[in-house]
């Protein structure tokens, strides 16, 4: 069981942001940290998990958060489950925001990995993603979190900015690897709707990277990445030396994890309440309303959904196939005692056809894309979930 964390303040919107995150001119730390605590407790007891292996703080920025709030809401989770020594505890943390003495204190805090939002290594693609930070900055941000948390630190990286060409991105790529060679992290460039960044699009001032050179763009970081011995563990992480993140594994993997803050997404069986079937929770955006539920009822559940036994095997497929390894037998067992793999997509139909076609693997250890299937997979997934429904 994982748990994540969100904390949804930031300094400043990025143009490209459409999560749930708020500037504001102050925040009251000591009423979100005891929100976080309260809440942490009564979802931890509604689920009656015994043991948490990772712990993730979201955002937001949960740099901005103070040390003492970090190390508050982990002595909660330990006071309200076991947290081995073992478990991963991850922070998300800005460039900006995280200098040594500050690592310093997230580490005496309990934080033993560390996700640095780089973005770019170019002052001209930082000015236009809205980031607060240089290039120079992220730079010493991360040559000081690997001093601190060694083989256990973490970049992103985005491509596909408008104007970027693929010789710029290669280069970035290497400048990165320079920096940190455990874990990274590359997203593509989504334009999502009522983004700063949407809108000068959309008004022809910024000219986006055609389809084909974005697929290339993904190609050549695979390649420069795997040729630097890193583990292609994911659609968009890269690992080297083992530095896979548990935690985000246990999401790709379908296992419960606790939503604990504003928007904050869950996945678990709440028995504390006699429950017996996975549900899926969304806590209150908006963090002043989503204080007031927790005051007033130790929660701030906004809707609970209870899964069908489809939408958790629908979940299980869209999220392994994202992985390396696939959807296992075990796993999918897990899921289905009845209808193994074999039965559902080891027959005449589209899996078949995908696998013919090169896309998709089915064999003794499970379910799994191809490299090249991977690339594609948003396409595969459709056809994979109609022969699914038909079961």
């Amino acid at each position: 069981q994982t748990m994540c964390l969100q904390w949804p303040y930031c300094r400043k919107r990025c143009s490209y942001c459409s999560f749930n995150t708020y500037v504001v001119p102050a925040v009251d730390e000591a009423a979100v940290r005891a929100c976080l605590v309260r809440e942490a407790q009564t979802l931890l007891r509604l689920s009656q998990v015994h043991s948490i292996t990772s712990v993730f703080f979201g955002g937001g920025t949960p740099s901005l958060a103070s040390p003492g709030t970090i190390a508050a809401v982990l002595e909660a989770v330990a006071g309200a489950a076991h947290l081995p020594t073992s478990a991963e505890v991850t922070l998300e943390a800005n460039p900006s925001s995280t200098d040594t003495s500050r690592l310093t204190g997230f580490r005496a805090a309990g934080v033993n990995r560390l996700s640095i939002g780089v973005q770019s290594l170019d002052d001209a693609e930082l000015r236009l993603l809205g980031r607060e930070h240089t290039a120079a900055e992220a730079q010493k941000a991360v040559e000081a979190a690997r001093g601190l948390f060694p083989g256990r630190t973490s970049i992103d990286l985005m491509f596909g900015l408008p104007g970027q060409s693929r010789d710029a991105w290669a280069q970035r790529l290497e400048a990165a690897l320079e920096l940190c060679d455990d874990h990274i992290s590359l997203y593509q460039l989504t334009l999502e709707r009522g983004t700063a960044l949407a809108a000068q699009v959309r008004g022809g001032n910024l000219p986006l990277p055609p389809q084909d050179l974005l697929a290339d763009m993904y190609q050549t970081a695979r390649a420069v990445l795997v040729a630097a011995g890193f583990r292609h563990y994911e659609v968009s992480n890269f690992a080297r030396k083992g530095a896979l993140s548990n935690h985000n594994l246990s999401y790709w993997r379908a296992d419960q994890y606790i939503g604990v803050g504003p928007g904050a997404h869950g996945r678990f069986v709440p028995k504390g309440e006699g429950g017996c079937s996975r549900e899926a929770r969304v806590q209150t955006p908006e963090p002043v309303a989503w204080m007031r539920e927790v005051q007033r009822q130790g929660h701030g559940t906004r809707s609970r959904v209870v899964l069908s036994a489809l939408e958790q095997l629908e979940e299980l497929l869209t999220l392994g196939l994202r992985t390396d390894e696939g959807v296992t037998h075990e796993r999918w067992g897990h899921f289905s005692p009845q209808l193994s793999l074999q039965t559902v997509f080891g027959v005449p139909g589209e899996a078949q056809a995908l696998q013919e076609q090169g896309w998709l693997l089915l064999d003794s250890s499970g379910l799994r894309c191809t490299w090249a299937g991977l690339a594609v997979l948003d396409s595969l997934l459709p056809d994979l979930l109609c022969q699914l429904q038909r079961c």
